[in-house]
């Protein structure tokens, strides 16, 4: 028994007596089988955590650590001198010093794959304080987020009010801005305080090419080894979390500039590619065929001459201007794609390059209605990023399972909000460590041997009936059933509620 105060109608105090529930029989039995003459060591602690909590790597400071904790309730009256009570135990185990998931167990998932197999931890609007249309911009949401583990952090960039430099704000409300170069340093400063892996800045670019130029000569200024640039124009593939760590990348789309001029290129290489194939009808002869799909007759180049190819893709810029496109070009890690010519186009798999596609949430909920796998196959080699839609003024958030569950690796919150979709997206990312990346499931990231993929509207038999009982502490218990139960997504469960 112990003394509990609570204030009441705000004017005067009561102190209530409380006393502990009876524990359930199955905590009696777990306490008899790791306890001795009614005494739980540390020793025997230690044992539970390892046998019974699967935290395998426990110490024996770790259950020290946990006895000592227990400790400093003094007015329980619930230790011995020697190890836990039974009270003491039971105390523990629905206490903070036993989280669902424990920090001891660390990065434990395998950070080898490509960043396509990885759920990623991921702000929206990362630098506003509040809602969407009047709170302030600021580099402190961006140190908590970072803070907190998150990965992804977008930046809106703008031109300043006299056309000279660069802020973040978002466009079109009365959002005040904040300098660029205040957030880049900000990142930089928190980026790797609770992680080690790698901190993907996006950019949502508005800005002209002499400030995309000055853009370039911050970030690289700023971050300088740090910084993640590739060897070559595409990525075949993303590099793994593992081989990033401490790193910064850029993800962004290409300058306006420098797309139109590489459809030009394209155009022409297809002019040259149907020409060689009448020329080959004609003369009945086989021409070789490159890598990458294209005739020897269509394009010469290769990886090893991506910087040549940027520049005679834009041979008709002056000097300064293209300069200043191909700094910024060579800033960018990961690749945004524009959508366009419909669903089925922005999805289709290209083998030679992987890209980043974003869509709001209402786009997504139309495009799996039709194209639910074809979203899946390209999440396999591709990175998606779903974000809220423009009229969540307030900063709320969508249900961000809509998009992991179809393997959108960047599913965006707006992380100054609150409510149950981000508690979902803060409980997600406590797993593996805190790290802020979760390895997908395996049936998310490869297809069948008949290229079949996972299909999340399926309706699933149920293999297994899955039966908890959760305890609350106050002499009740719930006893939880599935009436409905599949692979990747939440079973709805019936309760029975009954009284110790």
């Amino acid at each position: 028994m112990w003394k509990q105060t609570y204030r009441v109608c705000l004017c005067f105090s009561r102190r209530f007596n409380l006393r502990m529930e009876e524990a359930p029989d199955e905590i009696k039995r777990l306490f008899a089988q790791y306890s001795e003459n009614g005494i739980m060591t540390v020793h025997h602690l230690r044992r539970f955590l390892i046998e019974v909590q699967k935290e395998e790597r426990a110490t024996r400071q770790d259950a020290q650590a946990i006895v000592d904790s227990l400790r400093e309730l003094k007015h329980l009256n619930i230790l011995l001198r020697k190890g836990l009570s039974f009270e003491a135990f039971f105390r523990y185990l629905f206490g903070d010093a036993n989280p669902p998931l424990s920090p001891n167990q660390g990065v434990h998932h395998d950070m080898d794959g490509p960043l396509s197999h990885y759920f990623i931890y991921t702000g929206h609007n990362s630098y506003l304080t509040g809602n969407q249309l009047s709170s302030d911009s600021s580099d402190v949401p961006i140190i908590k987020a970072l803070q907190r583990g998150v990965r992804v952090i977008e930046l809106d960039v703008w031109p300043n009010s006299s056309k000279d430099d660069i802020d973040v704000l978002h466009g079109g409300t009365l959002t005040p801005p904040v300098q660029l170069i205040t957030c880049l340093r900000s990142i930089k400063e928190h980026a790797f305080v609770a992680s080690e892996y790698p901190v993907i800045i996006t950019f949502e670019d508005h800005i002209t090419p002499d400030l995309q130029a000055k853009v370039a000569e911050m970030v690289t200024q700023t971050y300088g080894e740090m910084l993640f640039c590739p060897e070559s124009e595409c990525l075949k593939e993303f590099p793994s979390p593992e081989s990033l760590k401490k790193r910064m990348i850029v993800s962004t789309k290409l300058p306006k500039k420098y797309l139109e001029a590489q459809e030009i290129k394209e155009k022409e290489i297809e002019k040259q590619k149907s020409k060689a194939a009448t020329d080959e009808e004609d003369s009945g002869k086989e021409l070789p065929q490159l890598e990458g799909g294209d005739s020897a007759a269509g394009d010469s180049s290769d990886s090893d001459e991506e910087d040549n190819n940027h520049e005679e893709i834009l041979e008709d810029s002056d000097k300064a201007q293209r300069d200043a496109v191909l700094a910024y070009v060579r800033l960018i890690g990961i690749h945004a794609v524009k959508r366009k010519r419909g669903l089925k186009n922005y999805l289709r798999i290209n083998p030679e390059k992987v890209m980043r596609l974003s869509l709001n949430e209402q786009k997504f909920e139309k495009a799996v209605i039709g194209h639910g796998k074809d979203i899946i196959r390209f999440t396999q080699r591709n990175l998606l990023r779903i974000f809220p839609k423009a009229t969540r003024i307030d900063s709320s958030n969508y249900n961000p399972m809509i998009g992991w569950r179809y393997g959108a690796q960047m599913v965006a919150l707006n992380m100054q909000g609150h409510g149950k979709s981000l508690w979902l997206m803060h409980g997600m990312f406590r797993a593996n460590g805190g790290c802020g990346y979760v390895k997908k499931p395996e049936f998310l990231m490869k297809s069948g041997p008949d290229d079949e993929v996972f299909d999340p509207n399926a309706k699933l038999p149920v293999k297994t009936t899955l039966k908890v009982n959760v305890y609350m502490g106050d002499g009740w218990y719930y006893d939880f059933h599935p009436t409905h139960f599949d692979a990747y997504s939440p079973p709805d469960f019936y309760a029975r509620k009954s009284r110790h």
